[in-house]
């Protein structure tokens, strides 16, 4: 509808046209996770037309609404507690009747969850981009019909449209238990319970399942973690995965590796599942009062129409895509968790970027051997680049360099010297192919290590950089200094 007033002496006239035609966009994002609302938001500010569609009437996705966010939330709430329970007393410090209560650690996780949504629907207004609550699908290739939150049904065309509906968590091995989010639960459901389990199993020895396993463990709960593998976290450098596995031993967690689930079924008060060897020897049912299922997650690519525009998911339901983010339809993109690679947020705002930057003749890129990954567990993880067990396996002549935290001044001071750090490096030229380290603000110190690899630095480059002394940031240096040539502090 365009009004346009026309003024003749002190009269206004106002003459309003209607379009019968749909709305036209630019850019349409389906999904407002952190790769849709990334790309929505750089669209607008490079001046084109944009729109997003969004379901759950709530931006941010899974990360923000019931994934990265709120876990980290009850991790650092937990931790505190923990810390003030275990260790206080170290540093002279007593405090007696140490408690929790679980229900405002939730009420806390809500509020910055509430907080940061709204920020994102601030940023769409202030953008103007045009935001639409409800279901997206594809009519055809430019024309997206939406079934709105409100119960009516709206369409709009498109030029592009960018595919970034995420993921959900996967389930239960092989259908032999549902999950119902009560006493067999997600990720999802983890972040809501009302009470703080005697005893947790996680099925899956992944990420998702070690960062809420961390959080239950510090609050009492008995953690048992079944892995098919015969390590935890088995795409993480082997060094790394030993010694995390160790230091939740320490901790109170029990493993068993090498063992698969078979069947399971609820009891009164839990659920008990049935397991076995990989080799296929039955193993004593295990029960507890909540099932963690936490085998990852998969593509989430149902009921948006790809048949009305050709595009066929592979048979891990991902969309196939060329090195720009293309489809097989020309004008449609797909980013994020329903394409290859790992499942991260900041993975998906970068190719979403990159989708944009494109669209508007500009070089957009991304480097995947500069993608980090954090583990928010306490010590934290935090790789970038190749493992280790991936150089070998191409046949790549490197170098090691590793430092632990417990020669680092401000780890030992502040009472948090578990972990190292580890650096590779090509043996004859000494450039940087990876970083994997464990310790306290893990995740922190790889942005260093990540600009590294993005610029193609050397290890003695990074080491004749000067670093503030005390910092755990030194830690990196050291291990840069021991690639190349020597630590002076080891």
């Amino acid at each position: 509808m365009l009004t346009r007033s026309l003024i003749s002496g002190q009269r206004k006239y106002f003459i309003r046209v209607f379009s019968t035609s749909n709305k036209q966009y630019d850019l349409t994002v389906i999904g407002g996770g952190p790769g849709g609302y990334v790309a929505a938001i750089k669209a607008a500010q490079l001046g084109l037309k944009t729109a997003i569609v969004e379901k759950r009437g709530s931006l941010g996705g899974t990360c923000l609404n019931v994934g990265c966010i709120p876990s980290k939330a009850l991790l650092n709430s937990s931790h505190k507690y923990e810390d003030m329970k275990e260790n206080f007393d170290t540093y002279g410090v007593y405090a007696d009747n140490v408690r929790f209560d679980l229900g405002k650690m939730m009420k806390q996780k809500d509020a910055a969850v509430r907080s940061l949504t709204r920020g994102i629907e601030f940023l769409m207004n202030k953008n103007k981009v045009d935001y639409y609550k409800g279901w997206g699908k594809f009519a055809d290739s430019t024309t997206i019909s939406i079934d709105l939150n409100n119960g009516k049904t709206k369409s709009i065309r498109s030029k592009n449209t960018i595919i970034a509906t995420g993921s959900e968590p996967s389930p239960f091995p092989g259908g032999k238990l549902s999950i119902d989010e009560n006493r067999v639960i997600s990720s999802t459901g983890a972040l809501s319970l009302k009470e703080v389990p005697k005893k947790m199993i996680l099925v899956g020895g992944g990420v998702i399942g070690l960062e809420m396993g961390s959080v239950y463990s510090r609050l009492g709960t008995e953690v048992v973690v079944v892995e098919f593998m015969d390590r935890i976290m088995p795409n993480f450098d082997k060094e790394i995965s030993s010694t995390f596995t160790n230091i939740l031993k320490r901790r109170g967690f029990k493993f068993m590796f090498n063992t698969k689930v078979v069947g399971g079924s609820l009891k009164k008060n839990g659920a008990a599942l049935q397991i076995e060897t990989v080799d296929g020897d039955k193993l004593d049912d295990l029960e507890a009062d909540y099932v963690l299922v936490a085998t990852g997650r998969r593509p989430y690519t149902e009921g948006l129409g790809l048949e009305n525009i050709g595009v066929t998911p592979d048979v891990f339901g991902r969309i196939e895509v060329d090195d720009k983010f293309t489809t097989n339809a020309p004008n449609i993109y797909a980013i994020g968790d329903v394409i290859r690679g790992p499942m991260l947020a900041h993975k998906a705002e970068e190719e979403g970027v990159c989708v944009v930057e494109n669209l508007k003749g500009l070089n957009g890129h991304v480097n995947y051997d500069a993608i980090p990954g954090v583990v928010y567990t306490h010590p934290e993880i935090a790789t970038v680049g190749k493992t280790e067990e991936e150089l070998q396996e191409a046949k790549v002549k490197y170098s090691v360099g590793k430092f632990p935290f417990s020669a680092n001044s401000r780890a030992r001071t502040n009472n948090e010297a578990d972990g190292f750090v580890k650096v590779l490096t090509e043996k004859d030229t000494d450039k940087l192919l990876g970083v994997h380290m464990i310790g306290s603000n893990a995740g922190e110190l790889i942005a260093e290590a990540v600009i590294g690899i993005e610029y193609g630095a050397t290890s003695e480059d990074i080491s004749r950089s000067c670093h503030a002394h005390p910092t755990l940031s030194e830690a990196m240096k050291e291990a840069m200094m021991a690639a190349h040539f020597k630590a002076v502090h080891v």
